[in-house]
């Protein structure tokens, strides 16, 4: 039998103090979150705030056309949901779930009474809020500027940033929709990272080797994000930067 996620494998929860974890805890949800899961839809009411605990949910802007770019992750560093207090209703864009898991989920009406003590929730939200601002610039920066090869690695270690487990399942159309890009070059991109010692690519699996050598063949927007998120939010534990057998992620394509 699995193992039931704790509120407390959400690390800015676990960081709030037990006075507000009690206002708050005894109306959270636990959710299962398969994966390509919607969890927003562009213009509908949002209901609910989410907070994973081992899953990663990607926000993406979709266009007429029918085709979409992740503009941000959000994993168990954090929260989805921010325009609940932010003043707003809905989003323009789509929640989707990249890699399946659950989160606890918290209705609008106890995200907002909580919000408007004034109190550490609000801190926290607003901290994360600025982090999640540097992320979406550095996406678009990044989507712009640098290569397929770059920013698979970014991809990569954002997505390893903020799970609480190792391993990730989706297709190579779902990665090529998450940054925009044909799904042949994804393919590339992959080859490339396996003859480089970077990452093991065959049987439709990417296996990470080396995490300190894909940092490396990463742009700088990884690193940028990185800092900024490690200064707003002190809460997160010390990320693993040294390789490790025991915690490569495989990502299934």
């Amino acid at each position: 039998m699995s193992v039931r996620p704790e509120p407390s494998q959400n690390h800015l929860l676990a960081a709030l103090s037990p006075e507000v974890q009690g206002r708050l805890f005894p109306h959270l949800e636990l959710v299962p979150l398969p994966l390509r899961a919607v969890l927003y839809e562009s213009g509908r009411a949002m209901r609910h705030v989410y907070f994973p605990t081992d899953s990663i949910v990607s926000l993406q802007y979709v266009m007429e056309s029918g085709e979409s770019t992740a503009i941000l992750v959000v994993g168990n560093e954090g929260l989805l949901g921010i325009t609940l207090f932010m003043g707003g209703e809905s989003t323009p864009s789509r929640s989707l779930v990249q890699s399946a898991g659950y989160a606890y989920r918290l209705p609008r009406a106890r995200v907002k009474e909580e919000f408007q003590r004034h109190g550490q929730l609000l801190v926290l939200m607003l901290r994360y809020t600025q982090a999640l601002i540097t992320q979406i610039a550095q996406t678009a920066v990044c989507n712009r500027h640098h290569s397929i090869d770059q920013q698979l690695c970014r991809w990569l270690l954002l997505s390893m940033d903020r799970l609480s487990h190792n391993h990730l399942t989706m297709t190579q159309e779902f990665i090529a929709s998450m940054l925009g890009v044909r799904r042949e070059g994804v393919t590339q991109a992959a080859l490339k990272l396996r003859e480089l010692g970077a990452i093991s690519y065959g049987r439709g699996s990417i296996r990470v080797l080396d995490r300190a050598k894909l940092e490396a063949l990463s742009c700088e927007c990884y690193e940028v994000v990185k800092k900024e998120t490690d200064l707003l939010l002190p809460y997160l534990p010390q990320r693993q930067l040294i390789k490790d057998a025991g915690s490569i992620p495989v990502v299934k394509l």
